[in-house]
């Protein structure tokens, strides 16, 4: 129950009621990610992915970026496709969060800002 009144109300959990039904007439699945995600497409060359959990755009691997976005015609699912040496593992997008990144002087960072030469006081009555 609870999945059916996500499906109905929310976009970020996944798909939503609109998206399935679409996909269940002009869908043809094309291939599956190794994060769970499929991809799919229309006879008119449309391409989409329901995503395995949370909607996060980062989680599409590079191969299957280069397909959605139309850099490419055959699908890594369709050959054998392998990372390059110089392409990275998805990192989650710490923004917001504990693990966020902080430069030096940050008024969030742990440490305190670099002294100047011409720095001001505060005033104080």
């Amino acid at each position: 129950m609870k999945n059916l009144l996500l499906e109905i109300f929310t976009w970020w959990n996944g798909q939503t009621m609109g998206t399935r039904f679409f996909t269940w007439r002009k869908g043809e699945r094309v291939g599956e990610d190794e994060n769970g995600n499929i991809y799919y497409r229309s006879k008119d060359d449309r391409r989409w992915v329901i995503y395995n959990g949370p909607v996060e755009a980062s989680l599409i691997p590079s191969g299957w970026h280069g397909w959605m976005h139309h850099r490419t015609d055959v699908a890594p699912s369709q050959e054998n496709y392998e990372m390059r040496e110089w392409e990275m593992p998805h990192k989650e997008n710490l923004t917001g969060s504990a693990g966020a990144y902080r430069p030096k002087g940050a008024v969030a960072s742990q440490n305190k800002r670099p002294e100047v030469s011409a720095d001001y006081e505060a005033w104080s009555p």
